[in-house]
């Protein structure tokens, strides 16, 4: 069976009531969510709050998915959704707030990650449209339409900012090889 399939097959029958359906949902899909959040954020703690708050949303709106469509889209546009209004009330918050303390500028990142930290590092300076595009089209493995859906642009606009992220990566990465080629020489 098509995995793409056996997702509308899950969520058609989630949104008749079916909640052994609802829950093949969670368990198939909550590691690549989870993924998603995680990320973003160097806590661990917000990744997994994120994720469940999407889940409380997709019960809630499970009646706005449309039988025979591809769920991956619908789902992230949720998830990218709540990722933003995390953001958004953040920054609120800390603008709100007198910091007491310094804070480290970078927390440990969590235990497993296998190399996260890094890919976090060489995704950081691309401003958050290309890197969103880059998690969901390479870490997540959504097709271009998915991504599209997903982030309410044209096909067109996400193979673009694609293309401009895998150009700053590219200067990034060749930049990196001349700094560890210099300072050999030396």
């Amino acid at each position: 069976m098509n995995p793409d399939s056996d997702l509308e097959m899950l969520m058609s029958r989630y949104q008749q009531g079916d909640f052994t359906a609802a829950t093949a949902l969670i368990h198939r899909l909550s590691p690549q969510l989870h993924r998603f959040f995680a990320f973003q954020f160097v806590s661990r703690g917000d990744a997994d709050d994120l994720l469940q708050e999407t889940w409380l949303r997709i019960h809630e709106v499970r009646h706005t998915y449309r039988a025979g469509e591809s769920v991956l889209p619908w789902l992230y546009a949720i998830a990218r959704h709540i990722r933003v209004d995390h953001y958004r009330k953040a920054r609120r918050m800390a603008a709100r707030e007198e910091h007491l303390e310094k804070m480290p500028e970078v927390a440990a990142p969590p235990d497993g990650s296998g190399g996260t930290a890094d890919l976090e590092e060489l995704l950081a300076p691309l401003p958050e449209s290309q890197r969103e595009v880059i998690e969901m089209l390479k870490i997540t493995g959504m097709s271009l339409e998915e991504v599209a859906c997903a982030t309410s642009s044209s096909v067109g606009s996400v193979k673009q900012k694609a293309h401009r992220a895998y150009e700053k990566l590219r200067e990034q990465l060749s930049g990196m090889r001349r700094g560890r080629a210099g300072g050999g020489l030396s």
